[in-house]
């Protein structure tokens, strides 16, 4: 079985994927090949995986950029989220976190934070992958909940983007848990706040969204499976239970917890249900930004 990832390796997406290959491969007594297509805030892989076919022998990962943030932005994308698609599971929800270099911006906390900008209107800086990313619509999501203006600078990718928060150049950066977990152990970043039900074990000092008045910010990302339109049944439950079976295993769970990410296994029909409200959730958020991309 090849699995498409629309994103280069070592990201959260490839790391989420590659933590369940080989539980997966010996659940589906086949090989599970996974094949990285980065490009265009994923829209080159799954453009690929809408074309491929309908035989359950090719599948791709879903996020919240290619099923929620793109269809949401950008006025054409090489494919249609719902119906070149059949949802399969989500595998895992991941953490989302704002964080701050605390040289750049010597902030307390959420709070001070907020008061911060409040005070100064415009005048800090968030980075971003780039125009229309997940950061993108975080930050913007933060805003319209804070009532605060920040002045956004978007990056080509989130390499460029987090180095230059590191250096200093850039105060603020949202981000998913699992990315910037190894800055803020190391102290390069100060996490403020997480998009998660309850605090983290991974960051137990850091509230949430919720937690702070908030909770229209609190939804976390996450990364799922879908397969071509018109994959038969059969094989679209085959493969949800084999993850479902997967993500029980004790080593499966642990090393997804090691990089603050939560096993899911829905079924089919939840999945693509979740995918339709996530597009309806973005699209609210950009038409308050007024993101919309070529």
């Amino acid at each position: 079985m090849r699995v498409v990832v629309p994103f280069p390796p070592g990201g959260a997406t490839d790391i989420t994927v590659r933590s369940l290959q080989e539980s997966l491969a010996r659940i589906l007594k086949q090989p599970v090949v996974l094949d990285n297509r980065g490009g265009a805030g994923g829209s080159i892989g799954m453009a690929e995986v809408a074309r491929a076919p309908a035989d359950g022998l090719t599948i791709g990962v879903a996020t919240l950029s290619t099923h929620g943030v793109n269809p949401a932005v950008y006025k054409k994308l090489p494919y249609d989220p719902v119906k070149d698609f059949t949802g399969v599971t989500e595998i895992v929800k991941a953490p989302g976190v704002i964080v701050v270099n605390p040289a750049a911006l010597p902030v307390k906390d959420f709070a001070d934070l907020v008061k911060h900008l409040k005070a100064n209107p415009g005048k800090v800086s968030y980075a971003t992958p780039g125009n229309g990313t997940i950061g993108h619509m975080w930050g913007e999501l933060f805003k319209s909940s804070t009532g605060t203006a920040m002045l956004h600078i978007p990056y080509r990718g989130a390499g460029p983007a987090i180095n230059d928060v590191l250096a200093g150049q850039v105060a603020v950066y949202f981000d998913q848990v699992a990315s910037s977990l190894p800055y803020i152990k190391a102290g390069k970043l100060k996490a403020l706040a997480v998009s998660w039900p309850a605090r983290l074990d991974v960051l137990p000092d850091v509230p949430t969204y919720a937690e702070l008045g908030y909770a229209q910010a609190n939804e976390p990302s996450w990364f799922g499976l879908v397969a071509p339109a018109g994959t038969p049944p059969a094989a679209v439950d085959r493969i949800q239970q084999a993850v479902a079976q997967a993500l029980k295993e004790p080593a499966v769970r642990e090393r997804l917890a090691g990089q603050g990410l939560y096993p899911s296994g829905t079924s089919p029909k939840d999945f693509t249900a979740q995918i339709g409200r996530e597009i309806d959730k973005m699209k609210r958020v950009a038409a308050f930004a007024k993101v919309q991309l070529d």
